[in-house]
């Protein structure tokens, strides 16, 4: 039942989580951490050290910073937080960087101004940026969200420190409280006022954004690819509007995105499938608005049990997002959303992440097509069964099991990735 504690709840997580960033959300973690030390420090550090976990690594490694003049890595990313970077801006920090300010990070690039180096027995999210000017220092530590800071030192002195026992609880609302049936219901009755400007801002955003990757070249433009060589169906104008998203964000598009689960690429398949199909059927403002609550928050449940950083691909948990907010403009129930959710994870609950880049728009459009696919037998009461491979008996204890798959199961395979990618 959703009650005014879920009620209040599910608005502090949309508030948390539907934020805008510019950039990859890792590397962009790298250039807020980077950009917050030389703030504490005071002056124009002469180098940094920047200790990252795996996860972090391996989304850094083959993305484009925005703003860089199409420079990659860990290293380009910290430099342009110190060198143009303003922590003020969050998840935009970058956003005003110049062009005097990029070839400084060249050079400074050049110079080997910045270390990275591999933090161990760390959350899967975990940054820690080091900067150094003759005998002074500043750190900034960022983990489980890419903005949460959990320490501050000036010269080894510890200027603040957040202990939140690896609790979500404290990071903007409790995800425990999630669940499909709560869901629906608070996408049934919340007042518009409470969600208009983060749904506002999302339409507007990673519409924009996906309008210039359809119009130009990025990446291996496999929106526009789409667009072409398979038709313009409304199936495929939704996989296309979100792929073309992911192609221009990949490849350095300095546009913000809203983001969900503290990705980009999630935060436009939530949304760019689910607006493309409210266009098609000549939906109400406020039925798309409440499809988009239902889709984002799907979403953010999955990804509870999976983490925000993890071996399972995220596009596979945003696009049953999406598939969900899909049903729900059909008018599906909570049942024929049970079935659009558990049918998109039994087919595509495989597909790994090996960091961000620009095959991730690719991966987003296979993803929406399983969700897709899944809504259609939905529509036909077809749902795959208990026993089949993840599939429980209902989609609460199909989520926990494709969650414990993410989380627990695929640890290895995260190693693995990360060896194979550095190696």
């Amino acid at each position: 039942m959703c009650t005014k504690e879920v009620y209040d709840n599910y608005v502090e997580i949309l508030n948390d989580e539907l934020v805008p960033a510019l950039g990859c959300t890792e590397p962009i973690a790298i250039a807020y951490a980077a950009a917050k030390a030389k703030a504490i420090l005071g002056r124009d550090p002469k180098r940094v050290e920047v200790w990252c976990s795996g996860n972090i690594i391996k989304n850094v490694k083959g993305v484009t910073v925005p703003n860089t003049g199409n420079l990659k890595g860990i290293n380009a990313a910290a430099i342009a937080g110190i060198v143009g970077g303003n922590p003020e801006m969050g998840l935009q920090v970058l956003e005003h960087i110049s062009d005097e300010d990029i070839n400084t990070i060249k050079k400074l690039l050049n110079e080997e101004f910045s270390k990275t180096c591999f933090a161990e027995a760390v959350d899967k999210l975990y940054i820690s940026a080091k900067v150094f000017a003759d005998n002074e220092s500043a750190e900034v530590c960022i983990k489980k969200s890419h903005t949460n800071i959990c320490m501050m030192k000036k010269n080894d002195v510890v200027i603040f420190e957040k202990n939140d026992n690896n609790d979500e609880k404290a990071i903007g609302g409790d995800r425990e409280l999630l669940n499909i049936k709560n869901i629906l219901e608070f996408a049934n009755i919340v007042k518009l006022e409470d969600i208009n400007q983060l749904i506002s801002n999302q339409i507007c955003m990673n519409t924009a954004i996906s309008d210039e990757g359809l119009k130009n070249h990025y990446g291996v433009d496999v929106g526009k690819t789409l667009l072409k060589y398979y038709g313009n169906d409304i199936k495929v104008r939704a996989k296309a509007r979100a792929a073309a998203g992911s192609d221009a964000r990949m490849s350095g598009c300095s546009m913000p995105v809203i983001i969900n689960s503290g990705s980009g690429n999630q935060g436009m398949t939530v949304s760019l499938p689910v607006i493309e199909y409210a266009k098609e059927l000549g939906v109400s403002k406020e039925k798309l608005y409440r499809a988009l609550v239902v889709s984002n928050l799907t979403a953010i449940h999955q990804k509870t049990a999976i983490g925000k950083l993890s071996a399972y691909c995220g596009a596979v948990s945003a696009a049953c997002g999406s598939g969900a907010g899909i049903t729900y403009l059909h008018g599906g129930n909570y049942e024929d959303i049970s079935r659009t959710i558990i049918n998109t994870i039994a087919n595509i609950g495989g597909i790994v992440c090996d960091g961000a880049k620009p095959s991730c728009a690719a991966k987003i459009a296979s993803a929406v097509d399983a969700a897709i696919m899944a809504h259609y037998m939905s529509a036909q009461n077809n749902v795959f069964q208990s026993g089949e491979g993840l599939v429980k008996n209902n989609v609460e204890n199909t989520i926990k099991s494709i969650g414990r798959m993410g989380n627990q199961g695929m640890k290895g395979t995260d190693v693995e990735i990360l060896k194979i990618m550095t190696s």
